[in-house]
């Protein structure tokens, strides 16, 4: 079965939220069209600020995408072997990305342009986002809310707890685009 996709030389401009939690968090970013999903993972994995520690799987409308060789009982396509041209076809189009089966994490990625190819744009790159991802193994929305309200309050009967297991130089309100991008800048 032949796959469509897009143009190979394209550059994705991509608007990525996370679900259920406000203030948005959110991230712009370009990639390559071309991109393959199990590298797209690791580029949403610097950009949110997570360590890789947990199974994520891609969804669009019609089908699921897995990293088959970390989870071997996966059930949908093997995330290796498509491209971001072959999901997002054209402007507006979306899929899910889910981090953290157990918290639940999940990013809403949409299309927002298809810019052609510039040998002078580095990709993958940040543009510009607000607001730090949720820390690993937090609890999901639920426990991220929760550990949210015992940071910011000093007679919360956990914030001491709270604070040392999160750090006390962590702000939910900080977005460091200039270490983002630097990570990014990693990828090959």
């Amino acid at each position: 079965m032949k796959r469509k996709k897009g143009s190979s030389k394209n550059t994705y401009q991509l608007y990525v939220t996370l679900f259920g939690i406000e203030p948005q968090i959110w991230r712009r970013i370009l990639v390559p069209g071309s991109m393959i999903l199990r590298q797209f993972h690791d580029v949403l994995q610097i950009a949110f600020g997570w360590e890789d520690y947990h199974l994520h799987s891609f969804r669009t409308k019609k089908k699921y995408y897995e990293d088959a060789e970390m989870n071997p009982e996966a059930e949908g396509e093997d995330e290796r072997k498509f491209k971001l041209n072959e999901l997002l076809l054209k402007q507006g189009s979306s899929m899910i990305y889910e981090y953290d089966f157990g918290d639940g994490w999940e990013l809403h990625i949409v299309l927002e342009k298809i810019l052609p190819f510039d040998a002078k744009q580095k990709a993958p790159v940040c543009l510009e986002g607000e607001r730090s991802a949720p820390p690993e193994d937090c609890g999901g929305i639920w426990g991220y809310s929760e550990l949210l309200e015992a940071i910011k309050d000093s007679s919360h009967p956990e914030h001491e707890e709270m604070l040392e297991w999160v750090g006390e130089d962590f702000d939910p309100e900080c977005f460091d685009l200039k270490e983002i991008n630097k990570d990014l800048s990693e990828i090959n």
